[in-house]
């Protein structure tokens, strides 16, 4: 049986650093601490080449049990629907009423931080609610 690895997950955007401190306030991610011999990002980011600066960010869960979400500036918009989108888990064991709940409260906290709610998908007889909504850069994602 093959080792489980360590994965990223690398999110395309337009403002890497405003995109991923959005995920660090959702998932309860952390900056990473900066490379050695800088007092912070910023500084960091003033050492590199003008083309380079900003140009990317990261988050990691502060436990190290998630994967390390990157971003990374890219020249083009999107376009279409997600390939690939993350499953925030808020509801996992709840049903019903008490479920849909749980998906509201969290698109109230994340409303006011740029999130855009999308639409509601009804619990049905194989799955429970979850509510599709959007990050600040348009990026779908699920509250499941």
């Amino acid at each position: 049986m093959p080792s489980v690895k360590k994965i990223q997950v690398t999110f395309d955007c337009a403002e890497p650093e405003r995109v991923a401190r959005f995920w660090c306030e959702v998932l309860g991610y952390v900056v990473p601490p900066p490379p050695e011999g800088f007092a912070d990002w910023a500084a960091y980011d003033r050492s590199l080449p003008p083309d380079r600066r900003g140009a990317s960010f990261a988050c990691m869960d502060p436990t190290g049990a998630g994967p390390r979400l990157y971003f990374q500036r890219v020249p083009e918009g999107k376009i279409v629907k997600n390939r690939v989108h993350l499953d925030v888990r808020v509801g996992t064991g709840l049903v019903g009423a008490e479920r849909l709940a749980a998906l509201e409260a969290e698109c109230a906290r994340l409303l006011p931080l740029g999130a855009t709610r999308l639409y509601l998908l009804p619990a049905d007889e194989e799955n429970e609610s979850c509510l599709v909504m959007q990050d600040v850069e348009g990026n779908e994602f699920c509250l499941d």
